[in-house]
Formats: structure tokens, C-alpha cells, sequence
């Protein structure tokens, strides 16, 4: 089955990343080891990442919107809207400690069907949200990814949660 071999294939691809890493093959050190993205460079994700050992690693809980107006009940606007808010209180608690967008290598992201589209996750609104984070001139890195449509979020009329995960050197 195709699917298989492509997984199999990728987890060829990584095996030998991790093996490389831990080894140093063809790097000049460990020292000197980066995060390493696959994927075609035309995809908005990346189809995985190897992070190299040592680095420093953060997780982020699940982030949800700020309302853009309060309630009760709250309103958070659509899809677009707030993963916009999502992010932008990731790229905070990065820059908190010391990190950037360019530092996420792990992304789940979480979409409530939203009345507006019938029901269905808006998931053309939350990628041009995302195109304004990743995969830019400024900021050209790609984090892996998931996205699922999940049944609802902590509050009603929140559409999107997103957690993720960053590495960056020592």
C-alpha cells in the first residue's frame, strides 16, 4: 500500500536523521546540530522535525482566544480572528522565554465547526492565520502539524485552540 511505504519511508528518513544527530555524521558537532524540517519547501507544514539532543524544549498548553467582545455571553469572532489571537499569545509566552515563532517544531491544532460554514472546521480561515506566522519572508520555518475538527472548546463560540511545541539551541 502506498501509505504504508510513505510512512515507512518517512520513518526510514528520521531513523537516519536521529542516527545522524546522535552521531554527528555529517555535521561539524553536535554543537553545531539544527533542528532539521521535512517536506516540499510549497507545503505549509513541515511532514516532520528531528530535534537534535540538548536543545532546550518548551510545551505549550492548549491556548484559546481572548473575546473581542466580553460577555456574557463573550464573543471571539470567527475562525481567522481567533487563531490570530491564539497565535499572537503564543508568540508572547515564546518571547517570554526567550523564544520565537521560528522556534515551534510541534503544532495541534483544534477547530470547532463553526455555525457560519454549516457545521464544518473553517480551515481556510485558520490558514491564512497561519500564513501569517510561518512560511514567510520574516519568518520562513514550518512546524509539524495536526489539525481535527473537534465537538466544542472550554467556552461556547470559541472555534479554535492551539498548542504547540519549540526547540531552540542551547
Amino acid at each position: 500500500m502506498k501509505t504504508n511505504s510513505n510512512i515507512a519511508s518517512g520513518a526510514a528518513i528520521l531513523a537516519g536523521l536521529a542516527l545522524g544527530l546522535a552521531t554527528g555524521a555529517g555535521l561539524a558537532s553536535p554543537a553545531h546540530a539544527q533542528v532539521v524540517r521535512l517536506g516540499a519547501p510549497t507545503s505549509a507544514i513541515a511532514s516532520a522535525t528531528a530535534v537534535p539532543a540538548g536543545y532546550r524544549t518548551l510545551y505549550v498548553s492548549g491556548q484559546t482566544p481572548t473575546p473581542v467582545k466580553p460577555g456574557p455571553p463573550a464573543e471571539f469572532g470567527d475562525t481567522k480572528t481567533q487563531t490570530l489571537s491564539v497565535l499572537g499569545k503564543i508568540r508572547d509566552i515564546l518571547v517570554s522565554q526567550g523564544m520565537d515563532m521560528g522556534d515551534v517544531v510541534m503544532m495541534r491544532v483544534y477547530l470547532v465547526g463553526d455555525p457560519a460554514k454549516g457545521g464544518q472546521m473553517d480551515f481556510a480561515g485558520m490558514m491564512e492565520a497561519y500564513k501569517t506566522f510561518f512560511g514567510t519572508a520574516a519568518q520562513p520555518n514550518k512546524p509539524a502539524r495536526v489539525t481535527v475538527q473537534v465537538a466544542a472548546l472550554v467556552a461556547p463560540g470559541m472555534l479554535s485552540e492551539i498548542e504547540v511545541q519549540a526547540a531552540k539551541a542551547p
